[in-house]
């Protein structure tokens, strides 16, 4: 049956559809593997009374083999009907061609939210000393930003047409190289930004979290980022916050003691505490102080830099997951945050964890939370036994981990 969207809340029947995309490369490898997973965790949790009905899609390379299309419409129209589906990774060529058709999906459904939650798993060799400090969670707008895909090639009369409409309308001679420059444009607004900051915020009441940072580079693009970190102060407001802007406000007036002191009470009577952080500062705490983020909310670029950065510092995106969200129509993608690796496609030695764990995230997304915790516990005891596959340092294949996962949910 349909999973629904009635007056903001899903509606997940016993039996639910789910629509899925095994992915180029190494997708026919470790979907086979997650699925496996999933369909366990799910009779394990419930026994029985609930399951999945799963829905096969195609897209990327087997779609344009099969139909011409690399997002064929019926694809596209089936997500959208039964508002769930998770994906492997797909191929998308660097340079001149179609655009990424992950890309295409978060903007055609509208998926506004790229939710990237980060922690450390014992047992992972990471490079920085204390992988232990990182846990947070990205909220990247999704829909906007330089990916709204607005670009003008160099040379291209609609590069002139842009570039002679700055100069003569606008009054603009910043472009340096003004014949031969290639141009984008970088969309911002406060419906696109507030909405992905109220999704951040929701999720730091409904997960007891304690601070929410706003990541941008409004120090240089005044409108854009700048706008993006003052719409976000602007929702702040609507929830039981005590802000940087409160705390500098305090300071001035009273001083640093005083300011602390009243930061220190608005966390001891559960508030958020909400400040920003210039995005290049951002990437550098990260390394140094860690521990200090929880919940973070940024644009489209900066997040993508951001989310594979944090990845790294506990062992690489072989095991981060990710979702693409619209929370106000429910319409949710979960991902394998990787790429293909055609190399390693069809030799079952890929790791599926970065989709499996999303496919936790989208257990939890349907409430499903027994089932999500089986699957964390299992994988959890695996990698800390240092039963993994060999990209983390073990000697098991693809279906080797996660026959594994499945013995030890059982258990």
């Amino acid at each position: 049956m349909k999973i629904k969207m009635h007056e903001g809340q899903l509606i997940v029947p016993n039996e639910a559809s789910i629509t899925y995309i095994e992915g180029d490369g190494v997708g026919q490898d470790i979907f086979l593997a997650a699925k496996n997973v999933f369909d366990w965790a799910v009779k394990l949790a419930y026994a029985g009374e609930k399951k999945i009905d799963w829905i096969k899609l195609t897209a990327g390379q087997s779609a344009f083999e099969a139909t011409g299309s690399y997002l064929p419409d019926a694809t596209l129209e089936a997500i959208h009907s039964h508002l769930i589906s998770i994906k492997g990774p797909l191929m998308t060529p660097v340079g001149e061609g179609f655009r990424s058709i992950n890309v295409s999906l978060r903007q055609k459904l509208d998926l506004f939210a790229c939710v990237r939650p980060v922690e450390y798993f014992a047992g992972i060799n990471a490079p920085i000393k204390h992988p232990e400090d990182v846990n947070m969670t990205i909220f990247r707008e999704n829909t906007e930003d330089i990916y709204a895909g607005i670009e003008f090639a160099s040379g291209s009369i609609e590069a002139q047409k842009l570039t002679a409409f700055l100069a003569q309308e606008l009054q603009s001679s910043k472009i340096r190289f003004d014949k031969t420059s290639a141009l984008g444009i970088k969309p911002v607004s406060p419906d696109g930004s507030k909405r992905l900051v109220v999704a951040a915020f929701d999720y730091a009441v409904s997960h007891k979290k304690q601070r929410l940072t706003i990541v941008h580079k409004g120090n240089i693009m005044k409108f854009t980022e700048g706008g993006f970190r003052k719409w976000a102060y602007e929702v702040a407001e609507d929830y039981p916050t005590f802000t940087k802007l409160t705390y500098e406000a305090i300071k001035v007036k009273e001083g640093v003691a005083a300011a602390e002191a009243a930061k220190a009470e608005a966390l001891a009577a559960g508030l958020i505490y909400v400040d920003d952080v210039i995005a290049d500062n951002f990437l550098q705490q990260i390394i140094i102080n860690p521990e200090q983020f929880q919940v973070i909310a940024t644009l489209n670029l900066n997040g993508d830099y951001l989310s594979d950065a944090l990845a790294a510092e506990v062992g690489g995106i072989g095991i981060a997951p990710g979702a693409n969200i619209n929370y106000q129509t429910g319409h949710a993608i979960f991902e394998a945050t990787h790429g293909t690796a055609p190399d390693l496609a069809g030799l079952n030695v890929a790791n599926p964890s970065s989709l499996i764990l999303s496919g936790l995230m989208m257990f939890e997304y349907l409430g499903w939370f027994e089932a999500a915790e089986r699957i964390r516990k299992a994988l959890s005891t695996a990698i800390l036994e240092g039963q993994v596959t060999q990209d983390l340092g073990g000697k098991l294949s693809t279906s080797q981990f996660s026959d594994l996962l499945i013995e030890k949910m059982k258990v």
